[in-house]
């Protein structure tokens, strides 16, 4: 891997490479039907970018991810979050 590529993440997000790859490896091997697993997931990833979101936003959030089954969209979850 590209040291200089994660310094640049580092700067911009304040994690450290072990937050960055143990968010990839739960997301890489995640599944997305499991609404315990999901949900887990968007507690930690609203952890580490110290963006707090109330129990309703979740709600919404893990239905989502779990309505698309085993798709993630992105895009979907930013709009939810405006």
């Amino acid at each position: 891997m590209d040291n200089s590529f994660f310094k640049k993440v580092e700067s911009k997000t304040g994690l450290g490479i072990d937050e960055i790859m143990n968010l990839a490896n739960a997301l890489t091997h995640a599944d997305f039907t499991d609404e315990k697993q999901v949900r887990k997931i968007v507690k930690k990833v609203s952890k580490i970018a110290n963006k707090p979101i109330s129990s309703d936003m979740e709600d919404k959030i893990v239905q989502s991810i779990i309505k698309d089954g085993h798709s993630l969209d992105f895009s979907k979850i930013e709009k939810l979050m405006r």
